[in-house]
């Protein structure tokens, strides 16, 4: 799926937002600059977050709970951590009990990355967008791709 642009980045996690449940985790994988929190902001707009979410890579967690937002949510930004067993003390396992993640820099959990989780990858394309591939485990597979609006015109 190809993204031209940073509204169409947004647009997919709003898309994204109204999918998720609780339990739910959203591993966004790209490198620096490669749309991860456009994505992310996008998914809670959706979740009814007003205002622009800030970037969590010095929080490392920003977490969000209603009334602010429909669901709980955690955004979380691993691109700091310098060994997967860092994560433990996040207490990203309990936010899980009744809300869902969005993890930015995924990778950095080695293979503690939960196998449930949707896999968003996104990398620049040729035609200076973004390209996003996903894997999707069965819990998404009925939820995955969600149907988008048509594009606006430019």
């Amino acid at each position: 799926m190809v993204l031209p642009d940073v509204a169409a980045t947004e647009a997919l996690g709003r898309a994204l937002g109204t999918l998720l449940r609780a339990g739910d985790v959203v591993a966004l994988f790209g490198d620096l600059g490669a749309g991860k929190t456009s994505l992310a902001r996008g998914a809670l707009a959706a979740l009814g977050l007003a205002g622009e979410a800030p970037s969590p890579t010095f929080a490392i967690v920003q977490p969000y709970a209603p009334p602010e937002v429909a669901l709980p949510v955690a955004h979380v930004d691993l691109y700091r951590l310098d060994a997967p067993g860092d994560a433990d003390e996040l207490g990203l396992d309990e936010m899980l009990d009744d809300g869902a993640l969005l993890i930015e820099w995924p990778e950095r959990l080695g293979d503690a990355l939960w196998r449930h989780a949707i896999r968003l990858t996104l990398a620049p394309d040729a035609g200076g967008g973004r390209r996003l591939t996903w894997i999707a485990p069965a819990a998404w597979e009925a939820r995955w791709p969600p149907l988008l609006p048509p594009a606006s015109p430019r």
